[in-house]
């Protein structure tokens, strides 16, 4: 399979980027959107010209750092896979592929395709675990949790953190992404001790580290890898006002 590759450019976050159209030929079907992308920066070595520099690691649909912007959609035209799960084959031979970073204020631009997605973790710090002795698994069998309950809170702890919902939401919203790591815990009785200072931290630093605002468009919903349900930022909602409602 042949392509024309139309890929963003930038030096670094203060040069000002552009897209670059790069021809790629002999594909095959089956190779992965990464793959293809190591195939043509060995061609731009080989040219003298400098590789394309683009987020990565386990390449297994875990991690999450596969974070590219593909023909207008998060992680390319394909249902709830990571970019590394992304084949050739969902292209057609000879089609223009436009690869773009994550566009957000929440992530700023490094080089080309790479942005810096430490929000997230600051946000994680500020409250997205339980600090409290849950003690070995058979004390921690010794609590009792439905079953759908806890297939709730797995639904939402499965967020692989890639910030897909923030970069397809128009409003640039990390709602999903923290809506998930509250939801997986306030689900659960070891997060409860934690849950009014949890949500109020997580959503102060969402909201100090330039995050939009969810207007329920839910097109985070549809592009996320794993499928988590906006259902999850209902319970951070209510969360929220109980926790500043609490005394």
């Amino acid at each position: 399979m042949n392509f024309n590759v139309k890929v963003w450019r930038q030096k670094n976050a203060k040069a000002k980027g552009h897209f670059e159209t790069y021809k790629i030929e002999d594909i095959e079907s089956d190779a992965s959107f990464l793959e293809m992308l190591d195939i043509l920066n060995e061609k731009l070595i080989r040219e003298g010209i400098d590789p394309i520099s683009f987020d990565h690691d386990c390449r297994e649909g875990i991690c999450g750092a596969c974070s590219l912007y593909i023909d207008g959609r998060a992680h390319g035209p394909d249902d709830h896979v990571t970019t590394c799960q992304l084949f050739m084959r969902h292209f057609k031979d000879g089609a223009t592929i436009t690869v773009e970073p994550w566009r957000s204020s929440g992530f700023p631009l490094i080089k080309d395709l790479v942005v810096n997605r430490g929000a997230f973790d600051q946000i994680l710090q500020a409250g997205g675990f339980i600090s409290v002795r849950t003690g070995s698994a058979q004390d921690a069998n010794n609590i009792l949790i439905p079953h759908d309950v806890a297939e709730e809170s797995m639904d939402a702890a499965a967020c692989v953190g890639c910030g897909a919902c923030v970069a397809t939401c128009k409003n640039g919203s990390a709602m999903l992404f923290v809506a998930a790591r509250v939801s997986s815990l306030a689900l659960l009785p070891q997060g409860r001790a934690e849950a009014k200072r949890r949500v109020q931290n997580m959503v102060k630093k969402m909201d100090e580290l330039g995050f939009g605002n969810c207007t329920n468009t839910r097109a985070c919903e549809l592009e996320c890898p794993k499928g988590v349900k906006i259902s999850h930022i209902a319970r951070l909602n209510r969360e929220f006002l109980k926790a500043n409602f609490s005394d």
